[in-house]
């Protein structure tokens, strides 16, 4: 008997989103994307609470004699206090209600009410017209069944991994405009993987909708760290996009109180300013003209030289620079123009970075398409606070057990007199016809590659580095800044890489020959073809 096809079903997500998606209706993706989110929190905040109020309710051991209602209970457990009209069962109970959409809206505004730290977070978007109380019921059930017989404790990991990937799928249905809240998961996966935060201050001054946050706590769960261990630090110019931030690392039990939110901008506002961490992971937005530079011509963050008012890519490195601790060090995404540009004086401020401050640690140029929001080629800029003594995370210093719980420190950079460039522009594959994404894989080359690299010494076993680091053309070298100055600081990976050994080999006049003869035999048959088509031409005339 012939064996059945196997069907494989689509994660929950995915089948989450598709059902979701289809109550849009006539609402577009930038509003419903409120709808849909907030919903999930709400579900989230819900779950937690009724959880932690039938503990208290069944009053065992140490609760003995709790109160399920006092607001007291919750906070010493660091979950959020649900009044009664704002509990899930409760808006279930009205999803059926032509007024539902009041009822959602009443909901979030107690919530914030019981819970100041959630002031002015959440949305109340449910009650407006456009959008139809049938559908909103339909969206509700769906959410209600999203631990799908988990227990409630459960229900977190599965909530935050719905939020976080629906935060992605509404980024790409908006196109350029998800790109101003959100930075793709495989750029922010490379990012925390080069960077490896395990303890420490860790800062994005830009911060969207908070995923590099999220990453990095990932991080240290999967490496047996403490997540205690760091603490996070964040701003951001849009409220809106602040909001989902907050809502984003609040699902998940993360501390946001220092993720702060102001319409001026790091440069004008920094809301950190006394602040030096141990990691900056940061995407700000590229080749901004807009940034208030003129009023910033005298500003103390411009050690290595004043930005031009018309870009503000030089301003957001020695902004970065300015807040990272004497062994601090940066990832960041920036505009690839920002490693050749010599407009207005941007030129002598990357040579004084270089020369002078010795702070870049590597480059990695990156594939087109990673993108949702521009076009414009990009690439990984890693700055070093201190190259000498740097303790970075501990990087590479044996088992991750062993980094995650000892941190034990860096005793030295031993390429303080080089910079590694990586050249990844060949990595990934296309997700859609306009979108690019690395790979697992891919993130794991480009980040042990750069591992290899800052500690040679390392132990293969024990670090996680399956080759001790080489030089592969077309890929990765490893440049003296000697090298460096004589291509006038240009930091252009494919300047310093190569080609590929088998591009290396390239006989031009060899392949020159074929294809000439390629084309002058498509040129015969296409005459041959033309021919045959007047000649028919005329047969049918006659």
């Amino acid at each position: 008997m012939a064996k059945a096809k196997e069907i494989k079903e689509e994660p929950l997500e995915k089948q989450l989103w598709k059902a979701a998606d289809k109550l849009r209706k006539n609402i577009d993706a930038a509003e419903y994307k409120h709808v849909v989110l907030g919903l999930i929190f709400l579900k989230y905040i819900s779950d937690a609470f009724e959880e932690w109020y039938d503990r208290l309710k069944a009053g065992e051991g140490d609760l003995a004699g709790a109160d399920p209602e006092d607001k007291d209970e919750y906070k010493a457990e660091n979950v959020f206090f649900v009044p009664a009209e704002s509990r899930w069962s409760h808006l279930v109970a009205q999803a059926r209600q032509p007024d539902i959409g009041t009822h959602v809206d009443a909901a979030m505004d107690a919530i914030e009410k019981e819970n100041p730290s959630l002031k002015g977070v959440l949305p109340k978007v449910y009650a407006r017209q456009n959008l139809d109380p049938t559908s909103l019921g339909e969206l509700i059930d769906l959410i209600g069944n999203i631990a799908l017989g988990n227990a409630k404790a459960r229900s977190q990991d599965v909530l935050g991994h719905v939020f976080e990937y629906f935060l992605g799928e509404f980024a790409l249905a908006e196109g350029k405009q998800g790109g101003q809240f959100y930075t793709p998961r495989s750029i922010v996966e490379l990012l925390v993987n080069m960077l490896e935060p395990y303890q420490g201050r860790v800062f994005d001054p830009c911060c969207g909708s908070g995923g590099m946050f999220v990453q990095s706590e990932k991080f240290v769960e999967e490496h047996q760290g403490r997540i205690n261990d760091i603490s996070i630090y964040g701003q951001e110019s849009n409220q809106t996009t602040w909001r989902l931030a907050k809502m984003n690392l609040a699902i998940r039990g993360i501390d946001s109180s220092q993720v702060k939110w102001n319409n001026e901008g790091s440069f004008l506002n920094d809301a950190h300013k006394d602040l030096k961490a141990d990691f900056i992971i940061a995407n700000p937005p590229f080749n901004v003209s807009d940034w208030s530079g003129e009023q910033l011509r005298s500003d103390a963050r411009w050690q290595y030289g004043t930005p031009p008012a018309g870009n503000a890519n030089f301003a957001w490195l020695q902004h970065f620079v300015y807040h990272l601790s004497p062994t601090g060090i940066a990832g960041v995404v920036l505009a690839k123009g920002s490693l050749t540009s010599k407009t207005s004086g941007e030129g002598d401020i990357r040579k004084n970075l270089i020369a002078e401050g010795n702070l870049i640690d590597c480059i990695v140029n990156l594939p087109g398409k990673l993108f949702l929001n521009t076009q414009i080629p990009a690439a990984l800029w890693f700055l070093n606070r201190n190259r000498i003594t740097a303790t970075v995370g501990a990087n590479n210093v044996g088992a991750n057990d062993v980094r995650a719980n000892n941190h034990l420190p860096q005793p030295c950079h031993p390429r303080i007199h080089e910079i590694l460039f990586i050249d990844a522009r060949n990595l990934g594959h296309l997700i859609n016809r306009r979108t690019r994404e690395l790979s697992h894989d891919d993130i794991q080359q480009i980040a042990s590659t750069y591992h290899a690299w800052r500690n040679p010494a390392a132990i293969p076993a024990q670090a996680g580095i399956h080759n001790p680091y080489e030089d592969i053309k077309g890929f990765c070298a490893s440049v003296p800044l000697e090298r460096v100055a004589e291509l006038d600081y240009v930091l252009t990976p494919g300047r310093y890489v190569g080609l590929p050994d088998e591009e290396d080999d390239f006989n031009f006049p060899e392949r020159f020959a074929a294809l000439k003869a390629e084309f002058e035999a498509q040129l015969q048959e296409e005459a041959a073809l033309n021919q045959a088509i007047v000649e028919n031409l005329a047969r049918v005339k006659v």
